[in-house]
């Protein structure tokens, strides 16, 4: 099993919410791990588990050319002495940008597939052809969520996390905010910043909880009015913001999911969204890795 390293919570300063009474914590989660951080581990964990409980040799996973699940699982694989197939969105280009090149040096093995075929890959079907040519391998869906990353998501909370009034997540597959959905006190608050643009992200997570029979004790509420245009859409306010909560409190954020989160929860305490008096606990879900392969893709200058 995957050791992980001690997380903190870290209380962050500023006037903007001190003048309200109001506190910020941040969950360190980007320090569970050297390599397989953030939600990530608590993700893999248990699928890795699952994958030697049924003797399987090899983890085969999905993702997009600078993913941090790609990068996650090929870490978790390597420490844990497990073979690792990655496959992998749209064709390959040379040289490997940083998240696949570490990836591939950390033993994964990269297959490609166009993005019309990659589709299908939540498709049983599919998943035996790529087993037929690549080998019996145990499934894990993109990002990671199913029944074991939301068993591994739902260790995220501790006895320590009971005293805080509202709970802040990311959300891109939903798999973590399932996770702290199961959780949660029945005094606390969760909210999930949704990374992705369009109101559908609602039924997802919905559908998610159905699924998963996970009715919470808390209010869990999902907001969808700061995605900066969609998953992977970046604005020039909002790499300004990474700079700024850098520069502000030492702490690296990535713009895909964590600095999202942070600009809403921000833009909601200046509208006093948040009553006086509240203990507010946000997650930094890691992603780090991927600051090296967004700085060479764009151009940008992002603190690491």
């Amino acid at each position: 099993m995957l050791d992980p390293y001690e997380v903190s919570n870290q209380l962050l300063h500023h006037p903007l919410w001190e003048n309200q009474t109001i506190s910020i914590t941040i969950k360190r989660l980007d320090m569970v791990h050297p390599l397989a951080s953030g939600n990530k581990f608590y993700k893999l964990k248990y699928n890795l588990e699952a994958a030697k409980t049924e003797k399987k040799q090899c983890i085969l996973t999905f993702g997009g050319a600078y993913s941090n699940h790609i990068y996650a699982t090929a870490a978790a694989c390597q420490a844990e002495g497990i073979r690792a197939i990655g496959i992998i969105r749209g064709e390959a280009h040379h040289p490997l940008n940083p998240t696949l090149h570490a990836a591939s040096a950390m033993g994964m093995h990269l297959e490609y597939i166009d993005r019309e075929k990659y589709r299908e890959k939540k498709d049983p079907i599919f998943h035996q052809q790529l087993m037929e040519k690549l080998g019996d391998c145990y499934v894990l869906p993109e990002g990671g969520t199913n029944a074991f990353a939301i068993q591994g998501t739902a260790e995220i909370l501790t006895e320590n996390d009971e005293d805080f009034t509202h709970i802040c997540t990311a959300i891109g597959t939903g798999g973590t905010f399932a996770g702290l959905a199961k959780s949660i006190k029945e005094n606390q608050t969760l909210l999930g910043y949704s990374s992705l643009k369009g109101e559908f992200i609602h039924q997802e997570i919905k559908d998610l909880l159905e699924n998963h029979n996970i009715l919470p004790l808390g209010n869990a509420r999902v907001i969808e009015d700061y995605h900066f245009g969609g998953y992977g859409k970046i604005k020039p306010e909002l790499l300004d913001f990474v700079r700024w909560f850098y520069k502000e409190f030492n702490i690296p954020i990535e713009p895909i999911y964590t600095a999202k989160m942070i600009f809403g929860i921000l833009d909601q305490l200046q509208k006093s969204e948040f009553p006086k008096g509240s203990k507010i606990l946000i997650l930094h879900t890691g992603g780090l890795q991927g600051l090296a392969g967004f700085n060479a893709r764009y151009g940008t200058s992002l603190p690491l």
